[in-house]
């Protein structure tokens, strides 16, 4: 089959594979009718996250249709479904809390200390995003490997597009968990750091949660635009000072929540930026953490901050103290994705969420490798990225 492979620092491929078989008795194979380029998986491509080896077939916001299952999966042959980025066993301890994202059992044991090591625990697996996450092949591709595919695909019903249905592999749900971990609460005014995919399905996440305002920072127009078509007030950075702008806007009190929705890869001409990319390009640290900093220091006394973006490593000077002074809440992770499919196909298919707003582009998966171009070098114009197989 054809598959989207990585072979090092901005260098991915169109690669002739082996085909998935199954493996365990819960596998099962998905014919893959559409499959997405994530923001996440841009980390990958500028070499930002460990572990990964030369072949590794990317992506993890897939679905399609299922074509073999082991004998121990709840699927049939024939059904359309959405695969979590997230694998999950769904019966260890962390699964029966429903913290499906720190699952025991579907990262393999041969890689549980690659995380440990650095993290104090090993991480959960994740689907095309290197060996630290269980090293599964990801749905880049034409067909892929599906584990624990009791517990973690949602069956869509016929004749829903695709495209409708797609993001709740991971960025609607990584948006609306982004959401709830800031507690809103009616009348609250949330700042949303960063409009990509995550930022948006944020922005709309919290009107839906009973925000009164919600002011969306980033510095690409029609991101900004694309925030404001859901009611949300804006700030680009590049012609405004964040920190003044929200004192302003909020009566000098700072926003009730705050939403980091960009990550390690902060962008900006800033003096904690450029010290922060000086050592991440000379191996002295790893991630960028401007947004993360602004957003706490901006946040009201009292506050909550969210913290859905990706961070890899260790980092200097974050605002510990203001943290603890200003008594803040603060909770991240990776989604629980398997937790909060129904309700959110629930709302798609009722009319409260709207996903392919956001697509900008569509491509055959052979032209994968010029979408993670695209993607990265114009992300003004380029807000998501779907591609589609066979075609």
């Amino acid at each position: 089959m054809k598959a989207l492979t990585w072979h090092g620092k901005h260098d991915v491929r169109m690669d002739n594979v082996d085909d998935p078989e199954i493996v365990n008795p819960r596998d099962a194979i998905i014919k893959v009718t559409a499959t997405a380029i994530c923001g996440s998986d841009l980390h990958l491509y500028d070499g930002y996250i460990p572990t990964m080896q030369s072949g590794d077939i990317l992506g993890h916001e897939f679905m399609g249709e299922v074509v073999e299952t082991g004998s121990g999966s709840t699927l049939k042959k024939g059904q359309k479904v959405v695969v979590p980025f997230t694998i999950a066993c769904g019966s260890c301890y962390h699964c029966g809390k429903h913290q499906y994202s720190g699952c025991e059992n579907g990262n393999p044991a041969d890689n549980q200390d690659i995380a440990r090591e650095l993290y104090g625990h090993p991480m959960s697996a994740l689907f095309g995003y290197s060996h630290m996450t269980g090293g599964y092949a990801g749905g880049q591709a034409e067909y892929v490997r599906v584990p624990f595919s009791d517990t973690g695909p949602i069956v869509i019903p016929d004749g829903v597009e695709d495209e409708k249905v797609l993001f709740l592999s991971d960025i609607l749900p990584t948006g609306w968990m982004a959401a709830e971990n800031a507690q809103i609460e009616p009348g609250d005014t949330v700042a949303v750091w960063g409009c990509g995919p995550v930022g948006l399905f944020a922005v709309q996440s919290a009107f839906l949660m009973g925000a009164e305002r919600v002011i969306a920072i980033d510095h690409f127009p029609h991101r900004l635009e694309l925030a404001r078509k859901f009611g949300a007030e804006t700030i680009n950075y590049e012609q405004t000072a964040t920190y003044d702008a929200l004192m302003q806007m909020t009566g000098g009190i700072g926003p009730d929540a705050v939403i980091d929705s960009v990550g390690l890869e902060a962008h900006g001409l800033f003096v904690d930026n450029a010290i922060d990319q000086i050592k991440a390009s000379t191996f002295l640290g790893t991630d960028r953490i401007h947004a993360i900093r602004q957003a706490i220091i901006a946040c009201r006394k009292g506050g909550r901050v969210s913290m859905p973006a990706v961070y890899g490593g260790f980092v200097d000077k974050f605002p510990l103290g203001a943290v603890m002074q200003k008594g803040l809440t603060l909770k991240t992770g990776q989604t629980h994705v398997q937790h909060y499919l129904p309700g959110l196909l629930d709302a798609i298919m009722e009319g409260k969420i709207d996903t392919t707003f956001l697509i900008s582009h569509r491509l055959p998966l052979e032209q994968a490798p010029e979408g993670y171009r695209m993607f990265h070098d114009q992300q003004n114009e380029v807000t998501k990225i779907v591609l589609k197989p066979g075609q």
